[in-house]
């Protein structure tokens, strides 16, 4: 027998203790006719942080038959409007509720799943308070700001038994399995080297003054578990990420991209580098609300595995940038590679690409469209093909290339312990105090 959803289990629940006064005509939306999704196989949905890339997980919720979206979340009342807009406009009435405050949606017993896109410094508090009230998660990546967080963030997946997605969208892409096929099955040989590479550039402001927060922003809880500093749009919203206390950079906002498929292809979900050696980080001077890298490479190397160079493009050799494009290269021993992106699959044979796969290979699902995989798995119950530990690791090495950046200099790292080897300092740097009022679940 397959696994009963909780929203089905919510149901029955209902439906039994309320069947006799239940009227004899039932509408046939409530039987799924028409093209209707019976109420015990509905998933139903909150979303919190619905501006930007939340605006576009939002609509795709949205036209999926076997969801039903009843509550928005955001500390910015233009975009709580916006979302309970296209909400309502989906389903012609005016039902959506709206809240300013994460823990009062999900408080609610009668949402089954959320999807988080907030700003990355908020993933860590979000995830653990929803996987604590029960509720199933598709989290934007990358998963957490800091190492610390992602750590937490795993424990509370586990404990409370929930189904997690890791937004990283290019893990349910055809292309981008078909080379973590190639790899894993062994097609390319024994890999010695792994190239990252990731967007050039970043931004580097300067501002003349910094002003008081339009009245539609709830700037402190915007701020939240982050170091406070004063507002200014440029520092908001989109631009979040060019600051460190929020985001990343391209370096981290990309990391959960094209360094999850390096980490898919080998398949290091459980793990992480041993070494991290930093080669270069370039952060733009005369900037006063900008801190990120516009330049970077960090060399790594993964204990009886391969090496790996995670940099922006232009500082990788030409071999990568001949593919003219961010993305994953894999090194094999003889010195055949594979590269994906978004946009291309290439090999230095046309041999590689035509691959063909034996019935005893590992496969991975054939569903490509990840917010649809997590859904089906909602209802089974499986982990869906970007689980909680993979964004976590992931993310990790973006975290470790920023610590062994900022300290100069090579770091040893334990991947099971997930601490550095006889090193302090370093160790500080992996989780950061959050602002009074603040807390992990």
């Amino acid at each position: 027998m397959s696994p009963i959803s909780p929203s089905r289990r919510r149901f029955l629940r209902t439906a039994g203790g309320s069947l006799v006064a239940a009227p004899w005509i039932v509408p046939s939306f409530a039987l799924g006719k028409d093209g209707a999704v019976a109420p015990s196989e509905t998933i139903v949905a909150g979303a919190i942080g619905v501006g930007g890339q939340g605006r576009g997980l939002l609509r795709h919720t949205l036209s999926q038959n076997d969801v039903r979206v009843v509550a928005v979340c955001d500390v910015d009342s233009h975009h709580r409007d916006q979302a309970k807009a296209t909400v309502d406009s989906r389903y012609e009435n005016r039902d959506c509720q709206t809240y300013a405050d994460f823990r009062e949606l999900l408080a609610r017993k009668d949402i089954d799943m959320v999807v988080i896109a907030s700003p990355d410094h908020w993933h860590g508090v979000l995830v653990t308070h929803a996987a604590a009230a029960g509720k199933d998660i598709y989290c934007e990546k990358p998963l957490s700001h800091d190492l610390a967080e992602g750590k937490a963030m795993v424990r509370a997946v586990r404990k409370h038994g929930v189904v997690f997605q890791t937004g990283s969208m290019q893990r349910s892409a055809g292309n981008m399995k078909r080379a973590c096929e190639i790899v894993r099955n062994g097609y390319l040989g024994e890999i010695t080297h792994i190239n990252v590479g990731l967007p050039n550039g970043g931004h580097r402001s300067k501002v003349r003054e910094f002003m008081e927060p339009p009245e539609h922003l709830d700037y402190e809880f915007y701020v939240g578990p982050a170091p406070w500093v004063p507002y200014h749009p440029e520092r908001c919203h989109w631009n979040w990420r060019w600051w460190m206390g929020y985001g990343g950079g391209q370096m981290m906002d990309w990391i959960g991209h094209h360094g999850d498929i390096a980490h898919m292809g080998m398949g290091y979900d459980q793990t992480g580098p041993s070494e991290i050696a930093p080669a270069i980080w370039d952060v733009p001077s005369g900037s006063n609300i900008y801190d990120s890298p516009s330049a970077y490479r960090i060399e790594c190397a993964y204990e009886n595995g391969p090496t790996l160079t995670v940099a922006s493009r232009n500082e990788l050799p030409e071999v990568f940038r001949n593919c003219e494009d961010t993305g994953t290269q894999w090194f094999g021993r003889d010195g055949d590679w594979l590269f994906v992106s978004r946009g291309s699959l290439q090999a230095s044979r046309d041999e590689i690409l035509e691959t063909a796969f034996k019935g005893s290979d590992f496969r991975f699902p054939s569903m490509n469209d990840h917010m649809r995989q997590f859904l089906d798995c909602v209802k089974t119950r499986e982990d869906p093909i970007a689980p909680v530990e993979a964004g976590h690791r992931s993310a990790s090495l973006g975290q470790l290339s920023k610590i062994a950046s900022l300290l100069g200099r090579k770091l040893k790292w334990d991947p099971a312990k997930e601490e550095f080897v006889g090193d302090d300092m370093a160790n500080q740097l992996l989780s950061r105090p959050y602002r009074a009022g603040w807390a992990l679940a």
